[in-house]
């Protein structure tokens, strides 16, 4: 833990403020029965707004990435001390997810291995590392490429034992009978056979599984490419952002084209997800950028800036917000209060006497979740006006 004043951008720890305050926001309603569309993922194969939380924020990881690697580059850091750190911090978020994971009751036999933070250090872990080696983005483009067109082979191709080929056999992305389920299954029960713990999030596949993992890493380069275009000195701030929005556009156009025969579907991270949510993000990107760094609103108008305080707040320590969420989430559901000669969790006894009063709505239970966002923003409010950054 650090106390400093860091240079940062400022649309980027914007826009980091906003996705994980939805990530909060779409994860903890007070009522699972009672969620509106937008907020609940795709069942399957679509793709909501609340699908598109989760990759902007693997996207916005890779643009950090870049920042951080040229200014500690710039700082004289060798490529041995940065390749360190990056391993030491992948390891912490890893293990942060396995402990949130554990907690409270911490039963070894139910662990879930995957999970969103164990995806973030994983991804992070290997953008960051291939951003070590290389930072030109027409080599990131065709690692990228790859990871896409290499994953879609994979699942398009590949037999799965038990089950077929895809689009002969089974149907293209079956829930139980594609690739990526079938390696999350057999890797679960090699945790369970040889550490004797192990399970999956949706008991047959795991959205955070092993094999999607590489689109998703292909989520975290796209945003590091997007930071290298930020980054480019001979670039004026107008050609940044309408580089970006250009890549919106064809992002967006591409996986549109990719979804015809390869549906986009947040559960297997596929290609024409990837590129789509890439698009979204660009766009949300280069919008910020134009605002914030370019027109410098937040200078220009005091309720600009009151709008976008809170997001600039969270977002300085984003990864902080998330687990104390977690965190006061498992807390809420484990403590047990008296309810009209019952015995309720916490969480139910808030929801229903301080929310929904006995008449749970779509607007109750987001009015919960948005409650949980402001109580999470607390401390972290605190944290900024001391100016502490937390660093793992």
């Amino acid at each position: 833990m650090t106390a400093e004043n860091p240079k940062r951008v400022l649309s980027v720890d914007v826009a980091r403020g906003l996705t994980i305050a939805f990530m909060i926001l779409v994860n903890d309603p007070g009522d699972w029965n009672h969620v509106y569309a937008q907020l609940e993922h795709a069942a399957w194969n679509g793709c909501t707004l609340t699908d598109l939380i989760f990759p902007n924020f693997l996207f916005l990881i890779g643009a950090s990435i870049i920042f951080s690697l040229q200014s500690r580059i710039a700082k004289g850091a060798s490529r041995y001390t940065l390749a360190g750190h990056i391993v030491r911090r992948a390891a912490i978020l890893f293990a942060l997810g396995l402990f949130l994971a554990l907690f409270p009751h911490f039963h070894l036999t139910e662990l879930r291995i995957y999970g969103v933070l164990p995806r973030i250090a994983l991804c992070y872990l290997c953008a960051s590392l291939i951003c070590l080696v290389t930072r030109k983005i027409s080599h990131l483009a065709l690692i990228t490429a790859s990871l896409l067109i290499g994953y879609w082979i994979l699942m398009r191709f590949v037999p799965v034992p038990g089950f077929g080929t895809p689009t002969h056999d089974i149907p293209l992305l079956d829930q139980n009978g594609n690739l990526t389920a079938w390696i999350d299954r057999g890797f679960n029960n090699l945790t369970q056979r040889v550490l004797h713990t192990g399970h999956l999030y949706n008991q047959t596949h795991d959205p955070e599984g092993l094999l999607s993992t590489l689109p998703a890493i292909a989520t975290t380069l796209i945003g590091a490419i997007a930071g290298l275009v930020m980054q480019l000195s001979q670039y004026t701030p107008a050609k940044k952002r309408n580089t970006l929005a250009l890549g919106a556009i064809l992002f967006l156009a591409a996986g549109e084209i990719w979804n015809l025969t390869f549906p986009l579907n947040k559960n297997l991270w596929t290609s024409s997800y990837v590129l789509f949510a890439a698009g979204c993000s660009l766009l949300g990107l280069s919008l910020a950028y134009w605002l914030m760094d370019m027109k410098r609103v937040q200078d220009k108008s005091s309720v600009a800036r009151a709008v976008l305080w809170p997001w600039l707040v969270l977002g300085s320590n984003a990864i902080a917000v998330y687990v104390l969420s977690d965190f006061i989430v498992e807390m809420l559901l484990t403590i047990r209060v008296p309810n009209n000669g019952s015995v309720t969790s916490a969480w139910g006894w808030i929801y229903v006497h301080l929310f929904s009063h006995g008449h749970s709505t779509e607007m109750t239970s987001v009015a919960f979740a948005t409650a949980l966002v402001l109580v999470c923003s607390i401390p972290n409010w605190l944290l900024w006006r001391k100016r502490i950054f937390i660093k793992i």
